[in-house]
């Protein structure tokens, strides 16, 4: 695989930040902004916290998250398995089981998701009475 070409100034940033390029989620060109969207969406903020509680099959997770459809529930989690956050497992059995469950970065994010989760059930009647 051939390597992108990269300027002087885009390797003296790297060099800087440890040879990773930077994060500025509040430039407009920032890849990190993809992991803010993915991220921001409800159906992770509603899914990671339930994987909290251990492995979960599909079934599990389609009837702890009303709503969710199936469709959205796949995509979220290869999402989610794409960016490190969740684990599958396939046991290869007849039926289907497939397992997901939190890698430890998954659980990092799950532990900051659940104090959001436990702000928005102290304060939810504050924002919806709010003038």
């Amino acid at each position: 695989m051939k390597k992108p070409v990269t300027s002087s100034a885009t390797r003296s940033r790297r060099a800087k930040a440890g040879g990773r390029a930077p994060v500025d989620p509040w430039s407009d060109t920032c890849p990190s902004r993809d992991v803010i969207g993915l991220l921001a969406s409800k159906w992770v903020l509603l899914l990671i916290p339930l994987l909290r509680h251990g492995p979960q099959r599909n079934g599990d997770l389609m009837r702890g998250v009303a709503g969710v459809s199936q469709k959205m529930l796949t995509q979220t989690l290869r999402d989610l398995k794409r960016h490190g956050l969740v684990a599958r497992r396939d046991y290869a059995e007849v039926p289907p089981r497939v397992v997901y469950t939190l890698t430890p970065l998954g659980d990092s994010l799950a532990k900051t998701i659940t104090a959001l989760d436990d702000w928005v059930v102290r304060h939810y009647h504050d924002m919806v009475e709010a003038p």
